[in-house]
């Protein structure tokens, strides 16, 4: 069975562009949410969120591009440009058929659906350019389209959890030999029809998100891309590339419990992490650095936090557990692969990133939520969990790659 490597990584995100700026903005704990400008907010009871602000399209893509284009597919486009260019691969020497697509996706183009709407319908403009980028799959459709890609394609929409899925199941199709390359990750853009469902939740903070905090009163969101190039260790080696990490397994679970909210045990988390663990071989030991979910939520810091002492027994209160979250907010479809980025970091900077504004200890959340960055050299795995709508588990274990 082939071992699959992350080779390439392109980022963009509210606090920077760009894969290291990223881990250097994570590492020195810059916040990314703040006001939102993409639509207006008034009326609403969160205003705040974390929009990818020093993004101009017209830096990246010609006019006639952008207008087929949503806001969604521009971010990642953007990310995969880094990616490609950072893995070296050369387009014009791989066999395409070997060649794999799977992308994690939220709402997709709805932002760009909520615009149309505004300029079709209530200020009579002309039509605009819909149909090519509203979709889910569009982002997967461009991928395909860029890069002569025609081998095993699938986008997956789990909600929260969508890009973590996209990533653990990247993964496997190297494993079960069914190509060679996958491009994986996802992309997510800010739009006002979900920021007005998760306001009507009462689920999102006025303030910048607090997660495992005391004071903690829901999400802020957010948007950003993370993208992926995942190969065997063969095809890297024959290139003589060096891996970032290694997708050590992934497990999935379904809470079967509610619609919104986690099952308050934390069992279902736990189960997906159980069997993240068993399909990776790695030890319950030797996990070394745990990057939650961690929305900031009274429901699911909690259900996060019995799901670790589930899954790890006494462990738990050793393994440094952080949310990103409190610095790029909650990117939704996106978020799985922007937060596996951070699990990589003790493996690429010997540090774990900040659980930003945590100041207050909960008696239901007492785990280690590191409130500064941390060094940390001698970690050899990491684990990247996403809890999504729906109760969608999804569980990453990451490995120190050996490459």
């Amino acid at each position: 069975m082939r071992t699959p490597f992350i080779t390439g990584i392109g980022i963009v995100s509210s606090i920077a562009i760009g894969r290291e700026a990223y881990w250097d903005a994570l590492s020195r704990g810059r916040c990314g949410i703040g006001d939102i400008t993409l639509f207006d907010t008034s009326g609403f009871r969160g205003r705040l969120g974390a929009e990818v602000r020093c993004f101009s399209p017209d830096e990246h893509f010609d006019r006639r591009e952008s207008r087929r284009m949503s806001r969604c597919d521009m971010l990642g486009a953007v990310a995969l440009n880094e990616a490609l260019s950072d893995s070296g691969i050369d387009l014009n020497r791989i066999d395409r058929t070997r060649f794999a697509i799977v992308i994690g996706s939220g709402s997709g183009g709805l932002l760009n659906g909520e615009q149309f709407k505004k300029a079709v319908y209530e200020k009579g403009l002309g039509r605009p350019s819909l149909l090519t980028s509203f979709s889910s799959s569009s982002f997967s459709d461009y991928i395909g389209r860029k890069t002569g890609a025609c081998g095993f394609r699938a986008t997956i929409s789990t909600a929260c959890s969508s890009s973590s899925t996209a990533i653990g199941f990247a993964g496997e199709i190297i494993r079960k030999g069914l190509a060679d390359i996958v491009i994986t990750g996802g992309s997510e853009s800010l739009a006002e029809t979900t920021f007005a469902g998760f306001n009507s939740l009462r689920a999102v903070d006025e303030v910048p998100c607090r997660p495992f905090d005391r004071e903690r009163r829901g999400i802020s969101l957010g948007e950003g891309a993370a993208i992926y190039i995942v190969e065997t260790s063969e095809h890297a080696a024959s290139r003589g590339r060096k891996a970032y990490a290694e997708i050590a397994g992934y497990g999935l679970s379904g809470d079967a419990y509610h619609v919104t909210a986690p099952s308050p045990d934390g069992r279902g988390i736990a189960h997906a992490i159980r069997s993240a663990l068993n399909s990776s071989g790695v030890n319950a030991e030797e996990i070394g650095y745990i990057n939650a979910h961690g929305t900031g939520t009274p429901a699911n810091d909690a259900a996060e936090t019995n799901a670790f002492k589930l899954a790890f027994g006494d462990m738990a209160y050793r393994i440094p557990v952080s949310s990103t979250k409190s610095m790029i907010g909650h990117c939704l479809g996106a978020a799985g692969a922007k937060e596996a980025a951070a699990a990589i970091m003790p493996f690429t900077r010997g540090l774990i990133p900040p659980t930003l504004h945590y100041q207050n200890p909960d008696p239901e959340c007492d785990l280690d939520y590191v409130p500064a960055a941390r060094t940390a050299d001698n970690i050899h795995a990491t684990l990247s969990t996403s809890v999504a709508f729906g109760g969608n588990n999804t569980a990453l274990i990451l490995r120190r790659p050996k490459l």
